[in-house]
């Protein structure tokens, strides 16, 4: 008897190397064309741009278990299996599909969101933060869908499981209430929109730009370069100053000059503030005044507005406003006081025979 005709597991050694051929074969094609796929898609030629990085990144993403899997079931045709084998095969197989399949879909979905930030967020960044949150659903929807068929084809009955999580949802619901919490709070963040990604914002004594709005926790990044993490329903219970909605930006200065400045002098200091401000191009005065007496001081006060919310812009404009003014005070001789109790001693005119009668009583 010719041992390629031997029976094992109720099939010829001739079957089980056929069978095996059949899978290296298939393996190797799959593997072969994944490459060849990628080389192609490198330089698209009848797709978008796009659409040739999208297909790209999902065959990257296909697990090599998964063309195993798939290789072992299509040459399990070949055999003469038991039912209960052949199911168990079909499920297996079934199972690690859909799981890849979730893999495809969570690339998909991050790339989608990702080419969609580039393209609007400078434009719509309230839009980008909503297409986030939408694709937090979609990634949720996608995995209970998969779930549910993968139960359904191991023979689990998903309708009595389905009634059955409404009473354990109460206990899971008293059990991650917290988490439930920041959840829903993450919801009004993106329906509500007090802030967006990309603003600038400040909450309590912590400042930064939006770099990430989830589920659970919002992220910052401060000025200082570290990440700041807020969880979401603390983040709504504090109160958030949010500069990237600023139009215009108010600003305030004060500036004393000596008592002994001449009343032509003073008189005219608030006109030469409202001209140096009002030169620069987007800065609008809102008043200058002589505002008041201090100790050592004549003070005064004046408030602008800087067109637009750039903190470098207020800054810079600031600075050249402070020069001038600088400038001007000292080409009209103003001084500018200060800040200390200054004891002025003026000296007065006195007779010579009064001179030397306090010299002697001086002396003596």
């Amino acid at each position: 008897m010719n041992w390629l005709d031997s029976a094992y597991f109720g099939n010829a050694v001739n079957i089980w190397l056929l069978t095996a051929l059949i899978i290296l074969s298939l393996y190797l094609v799959l593997e072969i064309g994944r490459k060849t796929l990628l080389k192609h898609l490198s330089k698209p030629r009848f797709f978008s741009e796009r659409a040739a990085a999208l297909a790209a990144d999902l065959i990257r993403n296909t697990r090599t278990i998964s063309i195993i899997v798939f290789a072992l079931y299509i040459g399990s045709f070949n055999l003469d299996l038991p039912a209960k084998a052949a199911n168990l095969a079909k499920t297996a197989t079934i199972l690690v599909l859909l799981l890849q399949a979730a893999f495809w879909g969570n690339r998909a979905i991050t790339f989608w969101v990702s080419e969609y930030q580039k393209r609007k967020m400078r434009e719509d960044a309230a839009g980008v933060t909503t297409m986030t949150a939408l694709s937090y659903a979609g990634r949720v929807v996608m995995w209970i869908i998969l779930v549910l068929i993968a139960l359904d084809n191991m023979g689990v009955n998903i309708t009595a499981m389905i009634a059955g999580l409404g009473i354990g949802g109460i206990a899971v619901a008293l059990a991650v209430q917290n988490v439930l919490k920041d959840l829903f709070a993450s919801l009004s963040i993106i329906l509500d929109k007090p802030f967006v990604y990309g603003d600038f914002i400040i909450v309590g004594d912590y400042m930064g730009s939006v770099e990430h709005i989830g589920l659970k926790t919002t992220r910052i990044k401060s000025l200082s370069g570290e990440q700041i993490v807020f969880s979401n329903s603390d983040l709504l219970e504090s109160r958030i100053r949010n500069y990237q909605r600023l139009q215009e930006r108010r600003a305030v200065f004060t500036i004393g000059v000596t008592y002994q400045t001449p009343y032509e002098k003073i008189k005219m200091i608030p006109e030469l503030i409202r001209e140096i401000i009002e030169k620069r191009e987007k800065a609008r005065v809102e008043r200058v005044h002589f505002s008041g007496y201090g100790a050592s001081e004549l003070k005064f006060e004046a408030a602008w507005w800087i067109a637009g919310p750039d903190y470098k812009l207020y800054m810079d404009l600031q600075q050249e406003i402070f020069l001038d003014i600088f400038r001007r005070f000292e080409e009209e001789g103003i001084e500018f006081a200060y800040p200390t109790q200054t004891l002025f001693i003026e000296k007065i005119a006195m007779p010579e025979r009064d001179r030397k009668e306090e010299t002697e009583k001086l002396r003596s």
